[in-house]
């Protein structure tokens, strides 16, 4: 077995502080648990030894990083990336003032559906890779593109070849040849699609949207985790986008690991997050609001009341056709009241616990070396310097590699 000596790291951010198990009432750098002038020590894939730069222990190779600073690689917990298809328009006209309603997704649903696997194999990797190059070491990804067997099946095969963080989404709308019968399609759902679904999916999770005429009402949404957590799958929940709603209190009762979006919430709902701190997270998604000109979700008012909360991008080819954890940071931090720390935490540790991870997320003896390093000295620079690409995946020998990606 050998051992990498990574030295020379002007700020080493390791998200396992005394302080890092939460945001709640944490100021400054607490919740990082930031080691500065410091090393680590990687072996076969995981982290051997951290500490100061000065202390470092003899490695059989040495990588000096002059002064960068290092990450815990950013966890995504929430994206769409299997899909064929450009909804380029529908972005243009929403910034003339066009809203959103979820009904371009049949567009994305038609080109899926006529996409070979070869082509969507390709899709997925190229957007997996454009991850890594911005630092992103673990993505979940869903279906929900397809909405039929064959094709919900599909695309969960696919996502497994990258990723063990599966997510079951036969129910992100009713599509355009169901709208007759939505009952129907809620049965497909939860009888032949699930069952055909479960063995290839981590997670199931529901467009609980009913200020939407495409997405599903409480009744259905409930139905659909239900039998999804009967059939063995954990939950998560796309709640509160559009509009008040029972998303929320629906993640809450069935004690799914995320409720996602939460723009519109209301004190009943935040306080419901706060009691459900310990097992439901609320998960973020700025690139929506940037790319749909919505409200951006109140993240000062969650942090301040006690909510857990994450960061994700929600890459999907209709409401934030981006891949780019910096991005979300900068936004977090300019549109959403967080400060810098904050939003690093939530990128990382902050989304991990959504994903009910504990192994990732942080930098720890033992754990996996999943490491962003930044072309800068600081976290600081992520939204400092937005747009400009500073953050990159750490390859370190027999870890993980440009063309094995890391789930």
């Amino acid at each position: 077995m050998s051992s990498t000596l990574y030295t020379s790291i002007g700020e080493l951010v390791t998200c396992d502080g005394p302080d890092s198990g939460t945001l709640a009432g944490v100021a400054g750098d607490g919740v990082l648990g930031i080691v500065r002038n410091a090393a680590l020590v990687v072996e076969d894939g995981r982290i051997a030894w951290i500490g100061t730069a000065a202390d470092a222990p003899d490695s059989d190779t040495r990588v000096d990083l002059e002064g960068r600073a290092v990450l815990p690689g950013f966890v995504d917990s929430h994206s769409h990336l299997v899909f064929d298809g450009d909804r380029a328009a529908e972005f243009a006209a929403r910034m003339t003032g066009e809203r959103y309603d979820g009904g371009g997704i049949g567009v994305s649903v038609d080109a899926t559906r006529a996409a070979s696997d070869e082509r969507l194999r390709e899709l997925v990797g190229r957007r997996v890779a454009e991850m890594r190059a911005q630092g992103t070491t673990t993505v979940e990804i869903k279906s929900g593109y397809g909405l039929t067997v064959e094709d919900e099946v599909r695309a969960l095969r696919i996502a497994g070849e990258f990723t063990t963080e599966t997510t079951f989404l036969g129910a992100h709308v009713v599509p355009p040849e169901a709208r007759g019968d939505r009952a129907a399609y809620v049965e497909l759902v939860t009888g032949p699609m699930l069952e055909a679904c479960a063995p290839h999916a981590k997670w199931a999770d529901v467009f609980c949207e009913p200020n939407s005429a495409h997405a599903f009402t409480e009744d259905e949404s409930r139905a659909v985790l239900t039998a999804a957590r009967d059939a063995g799958l954990e939950l998560r929940v796309h709640g509160n986008q559009l509009g008040p709603g029972p998303g929320v209190r629906l993640a809450v009762e069935l004690a799914a690991a995320s409720v996602d979006h939460c723009t519109y919430l209301s004190d009943d709902d935040v306080d419901a997050l706060v009691q459900a701190s310990d097992t439901t997270a609320a998960t973020l998604l700025p690139g929506v609001e940037f790319s749909t000109r919505s409200p951006y979700p109140d993240a000062r008012r969650l942090i301040d009341a006690g909510v857990s909360v994450a960061l994700a991008t929600d890459c999907n080819p209709g409401t934030c056709y981006s891949d780019s954890m910096p991005f979300v940071i900068a936004l977090a931090v300019r549109e959403m009241g967080m400060t810098p720390s904050e939003a690093v935490w939530a990128a990382t540790r902050g989304s991990a616990r959504a994903l009910r991870r504990d192994d990732i997320g942080r930098i720890v003896v033992g754990g996996p070396a999943d490491l962003a390093v930044l072309d800068a000295p600081s976290h600081l620079h992520l939204a400092y310097r937005a747009g400009v690409p500073i953050a990159r995946a750490l390859v370190t020998p027999s870890g993980t590699s440009e063309d094995r990606p890391q789930a």
